[in-house]
């Protein structure tokens, strides 16, 4: 496999007709970011562009529905929603990987993604789409919609044959990302606007702010091989109850699919941060619904034809007459 020495990362946290205040609403200080739907992650690391899930006990009133509904925001080079074949890589970054999963998160996720494409519960990403006019609450028949194919797990990398960082940086992430696709022959612009790459890093590996700031976290980054979206997931379970462990009585493994669903859908409706489907505030359709535990879109367990996982519900527009709301399926 091809390692490129130098590989340009840039963010793209904003696209050209995103609104000024979105843009503040992403804004970049020495040392930090703040996202809508996050906390802050302060320190040696300054995540660009990057839209992250916030930990359980970060939420209070910030998450779980209510707000205004998503508008579109123009795209990233045109680009605003995953479409047509919709693919998910997932990733298992380094030789820490080997022989070294206590809780089986590796299974776990691919039995999730082998059964999630087509499901009614990621259903609802298919009302929003991308090419229509910033600002826009619905898209008219005929759109270029966001897609809910069967089959969206397209490949897995064991790239084990070193050590990942052992806490990697957001460029490095990226880097990763970028080596995936190559990786998967995905080495056109046109190959990634439907596809994103999940970097899972291994138990004690994680990422800085993991499990205390935030449980996952979804950018972008450019390549010459285009826009590349992908996702930073950490081994959810070394954060215990913060992402999701034993979260509504689902399990000490929920919060594997909880955080693992939440990145998936957002990435299919936002697919390059920012410029696909945010609400007034910057959330995503898994941050307006994270953490619910009672009432309309509670997290809960639904079934697939893989099996039986913990999710969140996602936000939908169209839901309650277009008021929008949190649901766990649609329509």
């Amino acid at each position: 496999m091809k390692r490129f020495r130098s590989i340009l990362i840039t963010s793209l946290a904003t696209a050209a007709t995103v609104t000024t205040a979105l843009a503040l609403a992403f804004s970049l200080s020495v040392g930090s970011v703040t996202a809508a739907g996050a906390s802050p992650v302060s320190g040696a690391q300054a995540l660009h562009g990057a839209h992250l899930m916030k930990v359980k006990d970060a939420c209070h009133r910030h998450c779980g529905g209510g707000g205004n509904n998503l508008t579109y925001h123009g795209g990233v080079g045109g680009v605003g929603v995953e479409t047509g074949a919709d693919k998910v890589y997932l990733v298992y970054w380094g030789s820490q990987w080997t022989n070294n999963d206590p809780s089986g998160e590796a299974a776990i996720q691919q039995s999730f993604f082998n059964g999630v494409g087509g499901s009614s519960w990621n259903n609802s990403v298919t009302q929003y789409c991308e090419g229509v006019t910033v600002g826009s609450l619905t898209c008219p028949s005929g759109s270029n919609f966001a897609t809910n194919p069967s089959g969206v797990f397209a490949g897995i990398w064991n790239d084990n044959a070193t050590a990942a960082p052992s806490s990697p940086t957001q460029n490095q992430l990226a880097s990763e990302a970028i080596a995936a696709a190559s990786h998967f022959g995905n080495t056109t612009a046109a190959s990634n606007t439907q596809v994103q790459y999940v970097i899972n890093t291994a138990t004690g590996n994680n990422a800085s702010g993991f499990g205390t700031q935030y449980c996952a976290w979804h950018s972008s980054t450019s390549s010459s091989f285009g826009n590349i979206a992908y996702t930073n997931m950490p081994y959810i379970t070394d954060a215990g109850a913060s992402c999701g462990a034993n979260f509504n009585g689902l399990g000490a493994k929920a919060g594997i699919t909880i955080v693992g669903g939440h990145e998936f859908a957002e990435t299919e409706s936002d697919i390059f941060p920012n410029g696909g489907w945010l609400d007034g505030s910057g959330a995503e359709n898994g941050d307006k619904c994270a953490w619910i535990t009672s009432g309309q879109g509670a997290s809960a367990n639904i079934r697939l034809s893989t099996g039986t996982f913990a999710v969140q519900s996602l936000w939908s527009n169209a839901f309650n007459s277009g008021a929008g709301g949190c649901v766990l399926s649609y329509p």
